[in-house]
């Protein structure tokens, strides 16, 4: 079986969560990928829940009781599954569609996925993320110009990783 590398992929890891302002006073969430061994960026938009919880476990925030993510993984390891990797692997009226690799007693099964939901996973299980090369090609064009989207996508390559602090003072 070839290799997904070999196969029109590119491995890329997670950078950073950032929250980007607009004149309007709206953030808009932007998760960035980072090619493994070659310079791509992938910024996906994610909601802005699924950003404060990948921005969390990149940073160590940890909460007393288990958030979706967490619940996902820990029910992944109970019932001694795997996280083989997870694949940005097709475009969708959303930015992208994901694609995880769960391998399990009932053999590899994939089973589809927002890309913020799969990378909030692989944030605490760790599996290689591939993205199509078509993916990429469509998010860097997506990036030229002047447009609105253009730009926000631009600013997120730019911006720091997105802290969440805990008030514990009351």
């Amino acid at each position: 079986m070839p290799a997904v590398t070999d196969t029109g992929f590119v491995e890329m890891r997670l950078g950073k969560v950032v929250g980007i302002g607009s004149a309007e006073d709206d953030v808009s969430c932007v998760v960035v990928l980072d090619g493994v061994s070659e310079d791509r960026h992938l910024q996906i938009q994610i909601g802005d829940t699924e950003a404060f919880g990948l921005s969390c476990t990149l940073t160590g925030v940890e909460f007393a009781r288990p958030m979706s993510p967490q619940f996902a993984a820990g029910l992944l390891r109970a019932l001694g599954g795997r996280l083989r990797q997870v694949r940005i692997d097709r475009l969708t009226p959303v930015p992208a569609g994901g694609t995880l690799e769960v391998e399990g007693a009932a053999g590899v099964e994939l089973v589809d996925a927002r890309p913020s939901d799969a990378l909030n996973l692989v944030a605490l299980v760790p599996a290689p993320i591939f993205v199509a090369r078509d993916v990429l090609a469509a998010a860097e064009a997506e990036r030229q110009g002047d447009s609105a989207e253009a730009i926000l996508l631009r600013r997120a390559l730019e911006a720091e990783q997105m802290t969440i602090r805990r008030d514990d003072a009351g």
